[in-house]
C-alpha cells in the first residue's frame, strides 16, 4: 500500500572537507589607526608651548639635587637637567611663528650682557598653605629688566605670554598627591649666566619633558658702575675712635 504523504527531500550529503554551520562572513580588518580603544593619538596640535630661560649649570645642580633628598609622600622632583630660571612662558604658540621667536632671543641676548645670579631660600607656589610647587628664588642685577623686555618682545609679535609676575626662581619638584613641606632651605650657590635658551615643554604622564628649540650668548658688555664721588671736606666721615 503506498504512503499518501508527501515525502520530505533528501538533505544534501555534506562533502568531504566542507564544514557546516554558520555562514563564514568577511573577516574584520584591522581597526583605523588612532581609533580604538589604546590607539595612539593621531591628533597634531596647531600650537606648542615654549619658554625662554637661563639654565642652571651643572656645578650648580648638586646642591639643588641634595635638597630635593629631603622630599617625602608625593613631590615629583625637577631632574637636575632640566633646572633652570625661566624668563617667559608661552603657552600656545603656532608652529609658523616660532621663527619670529628665534629672531628675537638672537638680537636680545646678543645686546645682553651675562648675569651674576645668586640663590635664596626655598618657597612654594601658590603659597605654602597649599603648595603645588617647591622651589628656590633666585636673585641677579639686571634680571627683571630683562625679562621685561623679552616679554615687551614677544607682544609685540602678536604673542602671549603668561598672565602672572615674573619672580625668577628655579622649580625643585612639583606635587602630585599628599606630601609634607620641607622646612626652608638656604642656598650660597651662585654663577655667571652667559646664554639662554627657547624650549619646547611636552607634556607626559610622568612631568613635563624639555627639549630645546634654539640657544642664545648674552654678548653685551656689562655696564660700569659710575665712579664713587669724593665726599665734600665738611661732609667728609669722621674716624670714631
Amino acid at each position: 500500500m503506498t504512503d499518501p504523504r508527501p515525502k520530505r527531500p533528501a538533505r544534501p550529503t555534506s562533502q568531504p572537507g566542507h564544514k557546516t554551520g554558520p555562514k563564514a562572513g568577511p573577516r574584520p580588518g584591522p581597526k583605523a589607526a588612532g581609533k580604538g580603544r589604546g590607539a595612539p593619538d593621531t591628533h597634531t596640535p596647531t600650537t606648542q608651548r615654549l619658554f625662554f630661560a637661563l639654565p642652571v649649570p651643572a656645578d650648580v645642580t648638586p646642591a639643588l639635587v641634595a635638597a630635593q633628598g629631603k622630599l617625602r609622600g608625593n613631590w615629583r622632583p625637577v631632574p637636575a637637567d632640566q633646572m633652570h630660571v625661566t624668563l617667559a612662558y608661552l603657552p600656545a604658540v603656532p608652529h609658523d611663528r616660532v621663527d619670529d621667536l628665534k629672531k628675537l632671543g638672537t638680537r636680545l641676548f646678543t645686546d645682553a650682557a651675562p648675569l651674576d645670579l645668586s640663590l635664596r631660600g626655598t618657597g612654594y607656589f601658590p603659597n605654602e598653605g597649599s603648595p603645588r610647587v617647591w622651589f628656590v628664588k633666585v636673585e641677579a642685577e639686571g634680571l627683571n629688566e630683562l625679562a621685561a623686555a623679552l616679554r615687551e618682545g614677544i607682544q609685540a609679535l602678536g604673542l602671549s605670554t603668561d598672565d602672572l609676575p615674573f619672580k625668577a626662581h628655579v622649580t625643585l619638584a612639583r606635587k602630585k598627591g599628599p606630601a609634607p613641606r620641607v622646612p626652608p632651605i638656604l642656598f650660597p650657590e651662585h654663577w655667571t649666566a652667559g646664554s639662554a635658551a627657547l624650549h619646547r615643554s611636552i607634556l607626559r604622564k610622568t612631568g613635563p619633558i624639555h627639549e630645546t628649540v634654539s640657544t642664545f650668548r648674552l654678548r653685551g658688555t656689562p655696564a660700569t658702575p659710575a665712579p664713587a664721588t669724593e665726599p665734600a671736606p665738611d661732609e667728609a666721615i669722621q674716624e670714631t675712635p
